[in-house]
């Protein structure tokens, strides 16, 4: 199984020259099995890179989403295979308590906010909700689940050729908590990020910004490390960077984590960054 990050930056696309090196583009991953399956999990600005990639080279393509938050979604109306005749696409993604996901869909991509309508797209479009248990997507077997982060938001458990991948892109697994995370399973997220062999986590905040900001659905980084020690996660990918985060802030966020030792492999989020799990 091969992840490459086409999107890293978190809530706003932060693009210029003091973020060039770890990306501007809000999330996306594109995610490919040894026999050639492919995943794409979440739709942000990235997604418009990473779509004329894929066409003529997947017969079917399933795009994983998170939630619908804006930066989540943003780039769906540029990604290539849903406007190529006959391509099979199929998005998964969570409903709210009262509307199912292709309204909630229909709501971006129909006018005022978008010119095409979801309904109008010529792709063979399949729209599937989540969580529902464990599916098979190829050779992929996708669990999802409920965590923790303001309105409907699943995290994915990707497992393939022998390997697993944990998608948590959006994600406060300490709210509530003034110790230690809690183990064995009574933390959010816990069950789909055990033992992962990459686990892509969010470090949106540094440890003093997110006094100001408990609530909001988002991870420091000392607790997207706390969360890979505890779920015992092999390497842990550092994601949804705040736009506010220069490359230079970054890099002195990961001087600082190197000085503490911590117990796992950590990698910062770069786009164009491809890890074969």
């Amino acid at each position: 199984m091969r992840a490459t990050l086409w999107g890293t930056r978190g809530s706003l696309p932060a693009p210029g020259p003091d973020t060039s090196r770890y990306g501007g583009n809000t999330s996306c991953v594109h995610v490919v099995a040894d026999d050639g399956t492919v995943l794409v999990l979440d739709a942000g600005s990235g997604i418009r890179g990473l779509g004329p990639r894929l066409l003529g080279a997947a017969r079917r393509v399933d795009l994983l989403l998170p939630h619908l938050h804006m930066d989540h979604i943003q780039g769906l109306g540029f990604f290539a295979p849903l406007f190529v005749p006959g391509q099979e696409v199929h998005i998964w993604g969570p409903a709210s308590t009262t509307v199912g996901l292709r309204v909630r869909l229909s709501r971006y991509l129909s006018p005022p906010l978008f010119p095409v309508r979801l309904r109008d797209l010529p792709c063979r479009l399949s729209v599937h909700e989540v969580p529902a248990g464990q599916v098979q997507i190829g050779s992929f077997t996708v669990e999802s689940s409920l965590v923790c982060h303001p309105g409907p938001t699943v995290g994915y458990r990707i497992t393939a050729d022998g390997r697993t991948l944990t998608y948590l892109s959006d994600h406060e697994p300490g709210l509530g908590v003034r110790g230690p995370l809690l183990r064995h399973g009574w933390t959010s997220g816990h069950v789909l990020a055990h033992a992962a062999d990459l686990l892509i986590h969010d470090g949106q905040y540094t440890d003093s910004e997110y006094v100001a900001r408990v609530g909001w659905g988002h991870c420091t980084v000392g607790r997207a490390v706390e969360f890979a020690d505890v779920t015992e996660a092999k390497k842990l990918v550092l994601f949804h960077h705040d736009p506010g985060h220069s490359d230079a802030f970054l890099d002195q966020v990961m001087l600082e984590l190197a000085a503490s030792s911590p117990p796992l492999p950590v990698v910062c989020g770069a786009e164009g960054v491809t890890f074969d799990i």
